[in-house]
């Protein structure tokens, strides 16, 4: 007697795969290869089985990657496409051409329960980009990749700029949707033609057919052109996410369903021709918003993004050039508390790194020379040389600055109507189409179907969703045109809300002016070499000013330097120690009697006198003080009071003026007005000032010709502009004037429409045609309206 065995094929059910043996078995679900299981596992074990209820089998055979991700071991490559690495952490950004729905951020978000060696994981959707940051240790680039790809969001890995790759990808096929609904379009129109004007007796013969001919062509449009609508709908649906393209994509589907049933059914010539036309005008309508959100990316990636400036050595000379100008080769110098903008060689000096901008770990690490430095480390010792091997990247310029370890009080900024009101809008939508299709139904069906169709397309929050976007892009452009660069669209909102305005003194509302110097004490040449060698190192207004009130000296090799933030300067220069500063700093107490801001110096014990610097005032100084009129002035100065008298001009009240301010001292005065209720915004050097800046509700940097980039800042503001301040703010106000004004116009629109909608009289072909002209007319009116304001507050 024979036992007959049944083989049964089973799928894998993770990739969907035949498995072969029974040997991966987890949760009684069987897979292809212990990788799948182990996906499977990661996914269950963390809590994302849900990733499963999208579709059936929606990963991919950790088989099939064994070999094809093997390139991403080779060292050589693998440096060409690290943002940041070090000795245990590693940061890259991979484009992701798959990203497209809430979905897809939610699942790449959560990278870090899949394996506790990715620290976090950030996606910009509008550019498609993941940032990932990882321990190497643990877990390696290409198994990194390899887990994306399981997923099913391979990333297009290219040693050319991710940027540009991305600017082409996918924009073809949103070009041939939009011809082929287009084409569909045109001859559904034309066939159309004999119904719109009334059929012969002899033309009645071609009503038929032509009906089955454009339902021919409206196979193409709703299923190859309008996929992406079903396909997100599907999928937030599934998330339990109500997003427009659920109505967008109710509406093409009930236009479909009612054009196939009246042509075959001969009850009527159907709606193939406004549905062809929605869906064209809803993709013309995304190309737009498509490629007006790419330019805008690209103008805030590839601008000079930073008013700041490098210093380049030529033939022991240096020369100031700007940051988005420097080319691999040139040798640069970087000085005391100044940021690396780009990858580059040790060449000399002693180079201790802070990369808490990066990595979020303050404490600084040593380099050696011919050592790699990545973008975005800060020099904490004296000034050092290096060779940039790497092209300056603003993009990821951009990325350091916002930072997750710098973004701050997201929970208290005001939130737009646009984030209020979005949640709502879908579902109140549904409530009034159904309602229109409900109160028709037993009265006259087919205008119950005509008010709901109608409803579902012109209530269309395109124009709502845009006039937001729009208006601050325009707005940026603005404030960019006027050396005025703003971390985010956010930080716009807050300038309109601030009540309070701060400002340090020195290289705020100061300028370093080497004329306004005077030595008080007789230096010998050779004290003054090192005095200027000690200066060289430190980017602070006053060192600046020195070395120019000085001339042009040999540096000579400097060690133990050490700056302390509003205090002074020690330094060992061959024999000597140099100590610089204010008199507590160099001799332990105050040095009464001396008029003005003063810096002493001391070489090996012995006092030699000090530079006095009679300030001036930065031009349009006037202007600021008319802020007094609408917001509360201060003055915060680590100095004396021997400006007091000077000061008194521009701040009008005494009390308004604080000296002998710390660091500290700054960033508990600002919270302490916040406290109060206080909307403040701070302007300082970003040096001194880097604590308060973060705190205020907008901190701003005021920078001239130097590398002060600070990531707790929210905006750097080059001096030249300076005098432009009130401008600024008065224009933020108008901006957020005319968000309001955008959403009203929109907001009546659909008011409008909509109740001439929900009466069945409104044609959906009409609704189709007004949709994307509302949209061209809100950006209109905000791009003009932005403009105009910018005109009357003179800034363009």
């Amino acid at each position: 007697m024979t036992n007959d065995t049944i083989l049964v094929k089973t799928s894998c059910y993770h990739c969907g795969d035949e498995c072969l043996t029974t040997s991966f078995i987890a949760d009684e679900k069987q897979f292809c290869c212990q990788g799948c299981k182990s996906v499977y596992q990661i996914l269950a074990g963390n809590g994302l089985g849900s990733y499963y209820n999208y579709n059936d089998h929606p990963g991919a055979t950790r088989e099939r990657v064994t070999k094809k991700f093997d390139y991403l071991s080779e060292p050589s490559i693998v440096n060409d496409l690290l943002d940041y690495t070090d000795d245990h952490v590693t940061i890259i950004t991979l484009y992701i051409p798959h990203i497209h729905c809430s979905s897809c951020l939610w699942l790449l978000e959560q990278l870090n329960r899949f394996n506790p060696a990715i620290h976090y994981s950030r996606v910009d959707f509008i550019k498609k980009q993941l940032i990932v940051r990882f321990d190497h240790r643990i877990c390696s680039l290409q198994q990194l990749v390899e887990l994306l790809y399981d997923i099913g969001y391979e990333p297009l890995i290219s040693l050319q700029d991710v940027i540009k790759k991305q600017n082409t990808a996918g924009k073809g096929n949103l070009v041939q949707k939009i011809a082929v609904a287009g084409f569909c379009f045109g001859n559904v129109m034309l066939l159309s033609f004999p119904e719109y004007f009334g059929l012969s007796a002899f033309e009645q013969t071609f009503k038929h057919f032509f009906g089955y001919l454009n339902i021919v062509f409206t196979l193409p449009v709703v299923f190859f052109c309008g996929r992406d609508y079903f396909v997100s709908a599907a999928k937030n649906l599934k998330a339990r996410i109500l997003n427009i393209d659920f109505p967008l994509a109710l509406g093409i589907a009930v236009l479909f369903i009612r054009t196939v049933t009246e042509v075959l059914a001969h009850t009527g010539a159907g709606y193939a021709d406004t549905l062809c036309g929605l869906v064209f005008f809803l993709l013309v309508g995304k190309f737009v918003q498509q490629k007006t959100y790419h330019h805008i990316s690209f103008e805030r990636d590839y601008r000079s993004f930073f008013p700041v400036a490098v210093q380049v050595l030529t033939e022991d000379t240096e020369k100031s050039i700007p940051l988005a100008k420097i080319v691999t080769g040139q040798r640069i110098l970087i000085r005391h508390n100044e940021i690396i903008p780009a990858d580059a060689i040790l060449l000399k000096g002693d180079a201790l790194i802070d990369f808490s901008f990066v990595t979020g770990e303050a404490i600084p690490v040593n380099k050696t020379w011919g050592e790699i430095i990545y973008a975005g480390g800060r020099q904490t010792g004296d000034a050092i040389e290096l060779e940039v091997v790497k092209p300056v990247s603003q993009s990821y310029l951009t990325q350091l600055w916002n930072n997750e370890a710098f973004t701050r009080k997201q929970d208290s900024r005001v939130k737009t109507f646009s984030e209020t009101v979005s949640k709502y809008f879908t579902v109140v939508l549904l409530i009034i189409a159904f309602g229109s299709l409900l109160a028709w139904l037993f009265t006259d069906y087919r205008r119950g179907i005509d008010a709901f169709t109608a409803v579902l397309i012109i209530a269309c929050p395109c124009a709502l969703a845009l006039s937001t976007p729009f208006t601050m892009a325009a707005a940026l452009s603005i404030f960019d045109r006027n050396l005025f660069y703003l971390k985010n669209t956010r930080i716009v909102e807050q300038l309109a809300a601030i009540d309070t305005i701060v400002m340090d003194k020195t290289g705020t509302i100061s300028t370093g002016n080497s004329k306004s110097v005077i030595l008080q004490g007789q230096l010998t040449e050779k004290q003054k070499q090192l005095i200027y060698s000690a200066c060289a190192n430190s980017i602070h207004p006053l060192s600046r000013m020195i070395c120019q009130f000085l001339g042009d000296y040999k540096k000579l090799p400097v060690t133990d330097y050490k700056e302390i933030a509003g205090k002074g300067i020690t330094v060992n220069i061959e024999n000597f120690t140099l100590r610089m500063g204010s008199g507590a700093f160099v001799f332990g107490f105050d040095e009464g009697g001396v008029r003005n801001t003063s810096v002493h110096i001391m070489i090996n014990n012995h006092y030699l006198g000090y530079f006095q610097f009679a300030q001036e005032y930065r031009e349009g100084m006037e202007n600021i003080s008319s802020l007094t009129d609408n917001y509360d002035l201060f003055l915060l100065s680590g100095d004396h009071d021997h400006e007091r008298t000077d000061l008194v001009q521009f701040f009008k009240a005494d009390k308004a003026m604080h000296f002998n301010q710390s660091p500290q001292d700054k960033l508990d005065f600002i919270e302490a007005l916040q406290q109060k209720g206080k909307q403040v915004l701070m302007l300082g050097d970003g040096l001194n000032d880097s604590g308060a800046l973060k705190q205020s509700d907008v901190g701003i940097a005021v920078t001239d010709d130097v590398n002060n980039f600070s990531p707790g800042c929210d905006a750097i503001l080059d001096g030249k502009s300076f005098s432009k301040l009130p401008s600024f703010l008065r224009f933020a106000s108008d901006t957020v004037n005319v968000i309001r004004m955008s959403f009203l116009i929109s907001l009546t629109y659909n008011i409008i429409g909509l109740s001439y909608a929900v009466t069945g009289h409104l044609s959906p072909l009409i609704a189709a045609i007004l949709m994307p002209l509302s949209t061209v007319t809100i950006i209109s009116f905000t791009t003009l309206a932005t403009h105009f304001a910018a005109k009357k507050r003179k800034l363009i």
